[in-house]
């Protein structure tokens, strides 16, 4: 068994990022992108932090060290392969889907495994991260409307990465790592927007939340790359306003795991 820790996968993301661009540039950076070779030190720091709190890791899929099989789970609207779960010890029971988009479509786990499954999205953005905002926001609530409206107390956590300070785009096509000037606003819109999408309570509304958010805030700009744990330290460098009163806490990385897994636990048990 191979565990990974959040400051290696971090690590080990900005050495194949940064020596993608150094030898192809653009679209060495775009084909490692495509890869998905960088994120899946995400997927696998999640699936250790998972095995550290102790869950069996025959319970997690993809199992570790692995990017397949994902679970396609449906939802109201789509079926789509989950990043990291967490399966019940339930038997699985397929169904034929009835209604909506999904009319006809075979559902491999059914209603009642798929609301006990534990599911982990796992996403990063590290340039253009103000200009994409909008469609990436977007995108993220609609994966929870989609598996809450089906499964209204299944438990949810995302982890969403962003560079600050983001890469240059532009230096980029030169073959060059430089990086953009941090921008105060953006980070401030970033933290207030994630905030606005975690720790959902109860099962009835909110279907656009997640039970846990991660917003992993790195700057690769450092070597080793440096994660950002605290309002303190966001403060101390100058992303949010020294007056701000936006608390971080509820996102850092520390707290992900064990307060999904808590939330989890008052809801469905051990």
């Amino acid at each position: 068994m191979s565990l990974i820790n959040i400051q290696k996968a971090v690590n080990n993301f900005q050495s194949l990022i940064n020596n993608s661009i150094i030898e192809n540039g653009v679209k060495g950076k775009e084909a490692m992108i495509r890869s998905s070779k960088p994120i899946l030190n995400l997927h696998e720091a999640v699936k250790s932090g998972l095995v550290k709190s102790g869950i069996n890791e025959d319970l997690i899929f993809p199992p570790l060290n692995s990017r397949t099989p994902e679970l396609k789970l449906a939802g109201s609207r789509k079926q789509k392969n989950q990043d990291v779960c967490i399966v019940p010890t339930l038997d699985k029971a397929k169904e034929i889907l009835k209604e909506g988009l999904l009319e006809d479509v075979v559902d491999e786990f059914g209603e009642k495994f798929t609301e006990r499954t534990l599911s982990i999205n796992v996403r990063s953005q590290i340039s253009s991260i103000q200009k994409n905002f909008d469609t990436l926001y977007e995108r993220t609530t609609s994966e929870a409307i989609n598996l809450h409206d089906r499964c209204p107390k299944m438990v949810l956590g995302e982890v969403y990465m962003i560079a600050v300070p983001e890469y240059n785009d532009k230096d980029i096509k030169e073959n060059k790592i430089v990086f953009k000037k941090p921008n105060q606003a953006t980070v401030l819109k970033y933290l207030k927007s994630f905030q606005a999408i975690n720790n959902r309570k109860g099962t009835e509304k909110n279907f656009y939340q997640y039970e846990k958010v991660c917003l992993l805030i790195v700057d690769f700009s450092k070597t080793p790359a440096k994660i950002y744990n605290s309002t303190k330290e966001l403060k101390q460098d100058g992303l949010i306003p020294e007056d701000s009163i936006v608390d971080f806490s509820e996102l850092a990385w520390d707290r992900f795991v064990p307060d999904l897994l808590k939330i989890y636990s008052a809801r469905f048990g051990k």
